[in-house]
């Protein structure tokens, strides 16, 4: 015990018992590291900490050194750390309670520089613990021991570049002891401190891929002494982590780490004393921290997203389509915490993202273009069906209406038969006409009652003849909707036998305008027959009954076949627009597949010349290009280009020639520039050459000022496409 005192006292404290502040928390570097230099709880830091540390040393010995730390430390803000700490340290019969608060800013020089300013003001009371004092005998040297309270000031600087940081750190520059009114001069741990600390990531495969890597190596000038040390410490992504150091004074030591929880965290740190201090024995550091779940993502900091023994159970979440792929951004957005080598990296690693979002947004792109053709296709099917449901109902109706007309037909006919050759107790109207009139009969009224019975036949068999020819156009449509649909089902159909459309429309017109002089011609007929009837009032009621009844037979007759007519045309209508539909339908149909055709010929021309030309020898002039058609200076706009997206378009070339167009981009090709594309607009027939789109016209103009001087870009204009 005497041995241990001396020592404890010699290395921490005066003659009048006050101790310095000196926490033995020096081989960790994942927590409490703003007691190591005051800017540490904002250098590297991301997150904020609350942790219980208990640290004994020199296991040999009985009633060993404990310290017992318990802080809440890390970044608060963009340009703040902060850091408080409540300790109690045991020497012996010895003890000190106190604590520790911190406070760091930081400065930004430039994208990969910082300035750090950080201090820690310590605040505690050193004294005899006479719990811990066993003695038989009153000893006056301890009673004449006091209690003291002693305020402490440490300063520190940080300079961080993109994964180096130096500091210095003036530890105990000043304290003041509250007991006695004054400062202390001889403070044996007042010293210098400088640092440099690497901070990196391991780039390899599988475990140990995106390790991070840190180390810190220290001195402390003392005055009578000098302490260099040194601790590395490598962070697997999986949540563990392990640490090995080496201190000219303490020794060796070594600790390892890991998550319990993606909150939880548990780390035990091994001392083995060497040199003067090895009969000493070791010394065990043990942690519990917890750590705050931070929303915000600082700049220039140092923790990633780690594992845990215990995962969180994540809820499922719908796929968003387009979406952006993530990076870790504390170290894309912020080169300091990263290598050259890995900017390398993550720069390959962003381009393959970016090309896996294209091919991801083009195939969005194809399945929904195909989804709107589909509902556009299955929109003119439904109209087609709908058109042709219609049609079915309307030649059911025209059968039924035919059939009557043919039964009703029929039976005028037996009726004008019967009543021409009637002669028993009957007077001819003519006869009766002519008696009134005191003429003799003409050819006129002979002829009139025969002329309408032939009127009537003729009349019926134009309508019959009607109803084939829209028997003939609804055939004509069924077999092109079942073309069709064969077509989208990739089905190959035989071609039907050709039928002149043009001849048939000149026998339809002529087969209208044929029953309309018909029907006008009868009704001129039934209503000279009804000028007859009603000139003659001196015939007799019988026979003026009959012929009444011959001259309404006739007008119900002529009014069915108006009906008819008017039902036979309006059916023609419907087959028309149908077959209109149809008809687009494989138009546009032949369309879709030539201009797919078209696009997949261009590409493998593309890829083609992209592969197969060698760069130029000799550099081409701009006279050896040829930029087909001039283009205006103004900003020209394309709506519906097919398999290419709305932006601002830098053209270099116009050609409606595919040679032409073939022999610019092979050119500019053999000039190095490999990413040379181009795009089809069909409403102009023309291909546009570019190699760069851009979201908005600033930035196209910008484009435009600063291209380089290349002979290709020497006509260079602005296409806006709107899809």
């Amino acid at each position: 015990m005497i041995l241990l005192l001396s020592i404890m006292q010699q290395s921490h404290s005066q003659e009048d018992g006050v101790v310095a502040l000196a926490l033995p928390v020096r081989n960790s570097l994942k927590f409490n590291k703003y007691v190591i230099n005051p800017t540490f709880s904002f250098v590297r830091e991301q997150n904020k900490h609350v942790t219980f540390t208990n640290k004994r040393e020199w296991m040999q010995f009985e009633n060993a050194p404990q310290t017992y730390l318990f802080s809440y430390s890390g970044r608060f803000s963009e340009n703040s750390g902060i850091g408080v700490g409540l300790f109690q340290q045991n020497y012996g019969v010895l003890t000190t309670f106190g604590g520790v608060f911190n406070y760091a800013y930081n400065v930004v020089l430039d994208r990969d520089s910082n300035l750090t300013f950080g201090v820690n003001l310590g605040a505690y009371r050193s004294g005899i613990n006479e719990g811990n004092v066993i003695i038989n005998f009153p000893d006056p040297s301890l009673e004449n021991i006091p209690s003291n309270t002693v305020i402490t000031v440490n300063p520190g600087i940080n300079y961080g570049t993109a994964f180096f940081d130096l500091g210095v750190s003036l530890n105990n520059l000043a304290a003041y002891n509250f007991t006695t009114s004054n400062l202390i001069e001889d403070n044996p741990e007042q010293s210098v401190q400088a640092h440099v600390m690497y901070t990196g990531y391991v780039n390899s495969r599988g475990f140990f891929d995106e390790t991070k890597f840190s180390g810190l190596v220290r001195s402390e000038f003392k005055k009578d002494q000098t302490v260099i040390s040194g601790i590395a410490m490598f962070t697997v992504p999986k949540g563990f982590w392990a640490q090995a150091g080496y201190n000219t004074l303490y020794g060796l030591s070594g600790g390892v780490g890991f998550n319990i929880s993606s909150q939880i965290a548990l780390e035990y740190n091994y001392e083995k004393a060497m040199g003067d201090l090895s009969t000493l024995g070791s010394s065990h550091e043990i942690t519990l921290a917890y750590k705050f779940k931070n929303r915000n993502r600082y700049n220039y900091s140092g923790d990633d997203d780690e594992g845990a023994l215990i995962s969180p159970v994540k809820k499922s979440r719908p796929v968003v389509a387009k979406s952006q792929p993530t990076t870790r951004t504390n170290r894309s957005t912020n080169a300091n915490t990263a290598t050259a080598v890995e900017d390398k990296a993550n720069a390959e690693e962003e381009e393959e993202a970016k090309v896996k979002l294209e091919q991801e947004q083009a195939q969005a792109k194809a399945a929904e273009e195909a989804r709107i053709k589909l509902e556009h296709e299955q929109a003119q099917a439904k109209a087609a069906e709908e058109a042709r449901i219609k049609l079915e109902q309307e030649q059911a109706q025209a059968k039924e209406e035919e059939a009557r007309l043919k039964l009703e037909q029929e039976a005028l006919q037996n009726q004008v038969k019967e009543e021409a050759n009637d002669s028993i107790g009957q007077v001819n109207l003519n006869d009766v006409v002519v008696e009134a009139q005191g003429g003799s009969k003409t050819k006129e009224t002979d002829n009139l009652i025969p002329l309408t019975a032939d009127s009537s036949i003729e009349q019926h068999e134009l309508l019959i003849k009607l109803r084939e020819t829209v028997a003939s156009k609804e055939q004509d449509l069924k077999d092109l909707k079942e073309e069709n649909d064969l077509s989208e089902q990739g089905i190959y159909s035989e071609p039907k036998p050709f039928k002149s459309v043009s001849a048939e429309n000149a026998a339809l017109e002529s087969l209208k305008i044929d029953i309309e002089n018909v029907i006008k011609a009868q009704n001129a007929k039934i209503r000279e027959m009804e000028d007859l009837y009603n000139k003659n009032t001196n015939v007799d009621e019988s026979i003026k009954a009959s012929y009444l009844n011959r001259i309404n037979a006739l007008k119900a007759e002529q009014l069915q076949a108006v009906i008819t007519k008017d039902n036979l045309f309006k059916t023609l209508e419907n087959i028309k627009e149908a077959t209109e539909i149809e008809r687009k339908r494989r138009i546009k149909r032949a369309v879709y597949d030539n201009e797919e055709d078209r696009y997949l010929k261009d590409r493998a021309i593309l890829n083609a010349i992209k592969q197969n030309t060698p760069s130029n020898l000799v550099a081409l002039k701009e006279e050896d290009f040829d930029f087909g058609e001039e283009q205006s200076k103004n900003i020209q706009i394309l709506k519906g280009v097919n398999n290419v997206e709305s932006a601002y378009y830098a053209v270099l070339a116009v050609h409606s020639d595919v040679a032409k167009r073939d022999e610019f981009l092979t050119k500019v090709v053999a000039s190095g520039q490999n990413n040379v594309d181009f795009f089809y607009d069909v409403n102009t027939s023309k291909y546009y050459i570019y190699y760069q789109k851009f979201d908005t016209i600033e930035a196209a103009n910008n484009a435009l000022k600063s291209t380089s001087n290349e002979p290709y870009n020497r006509k260079m204009s602005v296409i806006k496409i709107e899809n």
